[in-house]
């Protein structure tokens, strides 16, 4: 029989998501043009060791500063003012192929999601995100 504490020593020897195979940090940008629910993502990946390498909030901001830093992902929210996240979702993809990108959606935007994931986005999570659910996202979309 296992004592409690030995399953509590397991959780904290598991390696977090946000390292690579080298116990790098992966790179985050967060792109969203509400400062509350960046803190939240932010939060949310932090506790997983990710590097939050840059916040963005608007479409046009979230380009420049993924061509600027190359970060391993990103996540984007739909709607933003001045260009919104499908526009940048675009440009970013046009820039790099093979850019990974998880976008944030409020629960009546499916169409939008499928228009998303058509147009290269890895995946997708619904805000307010869970901090499981926006975790295996970002992982996946990492090819985790």
């Amino acid at each position: 029989m296992r004592a409690v504490g030995d399953i509590s020593t397991q959780v904290r020897q598991r390696r977090p998501d946000g390292l690579n195979k080298a116990g790098k940090p992966y790179r985050v940008l967060v792109v969203d043009d509400s400062s509350t629910m960046r803190r939240i993502v932010i939060q949310h990946l932090k506790s997983e060791a990710y590097d939050i390498c840059a916040e963005a909030t608007t479409g046009q901001e979230a380009i420049d500063r993924f061509k600027e830093l190359s970060p391993d992902v990103v996540t984007l929210d739909i709607n933003m003012p001045v260009m919104d996240g499908f526009a940048a979702l675009t440009a970013i993809m046009e820039y790099d192929k093979l850019a990974r990108v998880v976008m944030l959606t409020s629960e009546g935007e499916k169409t939008a999601v499928l228009q998303a994931i058509g147009a290269g986005a890895k995946g997708y999570v619904v805000k307010p995100p869970v901090r499981v659910k926006l975790c295996e996202a970002v992982k996946k979309a990492l090819g985790g």
